[in-house]
């Protein structure tokens, strides 16, 4: 039997990384981060100065070197934290772009298939007979009959010959 050295990522958990990542270059990219650092920034500064020296971890001296390299931790974090969102997000967007197109050409299917239902309507409706021919057709017929009975009624009249019936 064979062990694996590595456990095996479950179903979800992978992603739950990206999220998080996601989560954080989010919240730095909002004016409450901003206020939020700046505030821990002029603390750290104002501790650092006004509080009795053997309080102080940072000196103001020396440019506060631990603030200075906490701010460089953070910002070396947080470019890949925000390159990871944009390329969670480019997948988002070439997904869509996908989906898109292929609801775009589903809808261009659909939209020839009616063009030529609609061609093929006006077809039809040039073989169908309107209501004007129908008229006029009626009538002809009506006349035809008409000098029928009159053709009729003429051979009653004269002598010898008999109506057809």
């Amino acid at each position: 039997m064979r062990t694996r050295v590595l456990p095996t990522r479950r179903r979800g958990r992978g992603d739950a990384f990206g999220r998080a990542t996601e989560g954080i270059a989010r919240a730095m990219g909002t004016p409450w981060f901003l206020v939020g650092l700046t505030l821990f920034c002029v603390v750290w500064m104002g501790y650092n100065t006004l509080a009795p020296r053997a309080w102080q971890f940072d000196s103001a001296a020396i440019g506060f070197t631990a603030l200075t390299l906490v701010l460089s931790l953070q910002a070396s974090y947080a470019a890949p934290l925000i390159l990871l969102a944009q390329n969670r997000q480019d997948d988002r967007d070439r997904v869509q772009f996908e989906q898109d197109r292929q609801r775009a050409e589903r809808n261009l299917a659909d939209t020839e298939y009616l063009a030529r239902e609609v061609v093929a309507l006006r077809l039809a409706m040039r073989d169908m007979a309107s209501k004007d021919f129908i008229r006029a057709e009626i009538r002809s017929l009506l006349e035809e009959l008409d000098r029928r009975d009159a053709e009729d009624a003429g051979f009653a009249d004269e002598p010898g010959t008999t109506a057809r019936g």
